[in-house]
């Protein structure tokens, strides 16, 4: 019985400092998950309207002679995931990865990763890469999407891939994070999946370009591209710490439930201990 109990305080001991770090984990998280859910608000209009944007000149403008515009002869497509750095997020990564698996299942592709733990899942499948050079997203900078962009369409012309899909963990609430798989090039591809999402716009907007539509175009797809990317970061990381957060108050509340049935268990164990030891005491007293 004393081994027992000694185990089961152990035990207790161990569950506490379980506690203690997961505590310090969601009050890690929620302290910097405010600056990331403002940064994700503040980014998401300029993101829906890029996208919005290429969505329109994708369903709208039919004179565009760009390589970004053209159906695409290379059937292998290019998947930019970003995923988070570190785990002990619940299902953020898994659900992220799931969400991408789906959408290129049957199809060639490879992966432009960010995040650690999108780095490390490809890496391990021997998915081919684009670069593994951004794998920490939380230090992805606004710079950083632009290199990525120019990278994408570098590789988009040269002919490497012939589609670009961005994968990543929109922040809907603070208990609510959706992922999300989308087209970005070519905007044949925008066109496909816009018509398959809603009615096509009848409208032709008007506009005249200088020097000329095409090299105008042609100038502006990689800005257009960073600005998604990088606001698809911002609702990543936003996501990823609201994630851990909640993650980390449910692992704290299980840990204190625990200590609660460990100490009655433990309660209950020494009173027996005691009832058993005043027993045997009364019967040797009545024995003598």
């Amino acid at each position: 019985m004393a081994a027992n109990m000694k185990a089961v305080k152990l035990r207790i001991k161990s569950v506490q400092s379980t506690m203690q770090i997961t505590k310090a984990m969601e009050l890690v998280a929620s302290s910097k998950l405010r600056k990331a859910k403002e940064r994700a608000e503040v980014c998401r209009p300029y993101f829906r309207t890029l996208y919005e944007t290429l969505k329109e000149i994708a369903v709208n403008n039919t004179e565009f002679n760009s390589v970004y515009a053209a159906e695409s002869k290379s059937n292998k497509y290019c998947y930019v995931v970003i995923a988070g750095d570190r785990g002990l997020a619940g299902g953020y990564n898994a659900n992220l990865f799931k969400c991408m698996e789906a959408d290129s299942a049957g199809r060639d592709y490879m992966v432009l990763p960010i995040g650690k733990k999108a780095v490390e899942y490809y890496s391990r499948k021997e998915v081919e890469a684009v670069t593994e050079e951004f794998g920490e997203v939380a230090d992805i900078s606004v710079g950083d999407c632009f290199e990525i962009a120019h990278l994408l369409c570098k590789e988009f012309r040269k002919g490497t891939f012939g589609h670009i899909q961005l994968c990543y963990t929109g922040f809907v609430s603070m208990l609510s994070q959706k992922p999300d798989v989308f087209s970005i090039l070519p905007l044949t591809d925008i066109k496909e999946e816009a018509e398959k999402r809603e009615k096509p716009s009848v409208s032709r907007n008007l506009i005249l370009y200088e020097p000329g539509s095409t090299e105008v175009f042609d100038a502006i797809v990689p800005e257009y591209l960073a600005g998604l990317i990088y606001g698809a970061v911002c609702e990543s990381q936003a996501s990823e710490l609201a994630a851990r957060r909640t993650a980390m108050d449910a692992a704290t509340k299980n840990a204190g439930e625990m200590i609660d049935q460990l100490n009655l268990y433990y309660n209950r164990a020494r009173q027996a201990s005691i009832t058993q030891e005043i027993t045997e005491i009364v019967a040797g007293a009545e024995g003598v």
